[in-house]
């Protein structure tokens, strides 16, 4: 992606020297109302980063009005995964530089993990109190998916340090804010592990206060650089990888090592990764079985599945991911919020765990089976109109054959071919009938 928008613009930087505030402010204000008031587009008024931006997050289904008042993790949850994740290590290196200065100033300090989970939120005790009215507090997700455009959310989406000013928020209830963040990556393997955020008013969207942000996570890279030479740790493990999607057998994939796993196995593990609040077992027993699951088998399947897993991997009351794990679902769901559709649909080559009955599995399947076509239909490109019919997951899509229809000539033999498998579905299902 190019650091530079035509104009010589800088697409990440909000506020450049010489700006007026106020009339950025309401410039930005009126493209937003614009945009979500109506079906289509982000006028030129805001910066392609955050036009790209609010089309993702319409596009996930966010509301530029409600806010999100659940948290991911809280209380001895929140506590244990804080102490596990690598990030504990640099909160020294942020205090150090960042938070020190925080005091009195109206600015709050941020670390989230690479899910957009905030894991630490320090800073001026007031703009904290203020900050709870939007859920800016630890524990709570603030990917882009969940909450819309946002500094933290949006660098971890584009793996790029970006600022995001006032009503560049997807979201109104944090308009009278604005952000400053850059992604944190693991030195040894580069992986995404989480990202800074600087949050407060204007004055954290002037280029300055991203430089300061992105200098801060460097000495926070050199610190993770540093302490993994002098640490004796055995050698760095790759992230687990959980693949429930094509038509085989769901497998676990740990260093390049790809096991099978029972379908019972990766439901499970599918559901506490979508649920990183931690699941009882009495709820995990409704989202496998709504009638025949009892508490009991769910303890006796976990007792199993940490010989599989590794027991230091899965927390208890609640049953829990203890370390990241890494999913084909998710690494879709990753591709749609860049806008990369053409490597998600490779990615999608079926539905999400075949076969599976497991009633939250297949909230799951839905939830992704929808957002992708959406996206395909949305987007209007023949090319991927064409792939999505041809899979098998658009091959009886009447929507997506009848919006691929619309983009071929109607003198082509192809508009015919079209055209007459929409007259087989019709006599199939009993569709169409007023088309």
């Amino acid at each position: 992606m190019a650091d530079q928008e035509p104009g010589s613009r800088n697409p990440w930087i909000a506020v450049r020297p010489g700006d007026d505030l106020s009339a950025l402010a309401a410039r930005t204000s009126s493209a937003h109302q614009l945009f979500v008031e109506s079906a289509g587009g982000a006028d030129a008024a805001v910066r392609s980063v955050v036009r790209d931006s609010w089309l993702r997050s319409r596009g996930s289904g966010v509301s530029p009005d409600l806010v999100d008042d659940e948290v991911a993790f809280d209380g001895v949850a929140l506590e244990e995964y804080r102490a596990a994740h690598p990030l504990s290590a640099i909160r020294p290196v942020v205090r150090r530089l960042l938070v020190a200065d925080a005091a009195d100033t109206g600015l709050l300090v941020a670390i989230s993990d690479a899910h957009g989970r905030l894991l630490w939120v320090e800073g001026d005790s007031s703009a904290k109190d203020r900050a709870l009215r939007m859920n800016f507090v630890e524990g709570a997700d603030w990917s882009e998916g969940r909450v819309g455009t946002n500094a933290p959310g949006t660098a971890l989406a584009l793996d790029h340090s970006v600022q995001i000013f006032a009503a560049e928020h997807f979201n109104r209830a944090v308009h009278e804010w604005s952000c400053s963040a850059a992604p944190i990556h693991d030195p040894s393997t580069g992986r995404i592990i989480g990202a800074l955020d600087i949050t407060g008013g204007p004055r954290v969207a002037v280029p300055e206060a991203l430089s300061l942000v992105r200098a801060t996570v460097a000495a926070a890279e050199a610190e993770l650089r540093l302490q993994a030479l002098m640490t004796p740790h055995p050698p760095a493990t790759s992230v687990p990888r959980l693949e429930v999607l094509c038509t085989g057998r769901p497998a676990l994939v740990v260093e390049g090592d790809r096991q099978e796993l029972s379908r019972r196995h990766a439901e499970i593990l599918l559901l506490l990764s979508e649920h990183p609040e931690g699941l009882t077992a009495d709820h995990l027993a409704v989202l496998l079985d709504e009638s025949e699951l009892d508490a009991v088998t769910v303890r006796a399947e976990m007792s199993r599945l940490r010989k599989v897993f590794g027991a230091d991997r899965l927390g208890s009351r609640p049953y829990r991911l203890l370390a990241p794990l890494d999913s084909d679902v998710g690494d879709v769901r990753s591709l749609l919020d860049r806008g990369d559709l053409e490597s998600a649909l490779h990615l999608y080559c079926g539905p999400v765990l075949a076969g599976s009955d497991a009633p939250g599995v297949e909230d799951v399947r839905e939830e992704l089976r929808t957002r992708v076509q959406a996206t395909v239909l949305r987007g209007g490109d023949v090319r991927l109109l064409a792939s999505w019919t041809s899979s098998i997951h658009g091959r009886q899509d009447r929507d997506a054959w009848l919006a691929y229809l619309s983009t071929l000539d109607r003198g082509s033999s192809l508009h015919a071919q079209v055209e007459a498998h929409l007259r087989l579905l019709d006599r199939r299902f009993g569709t169409g009938a007023g088309r």
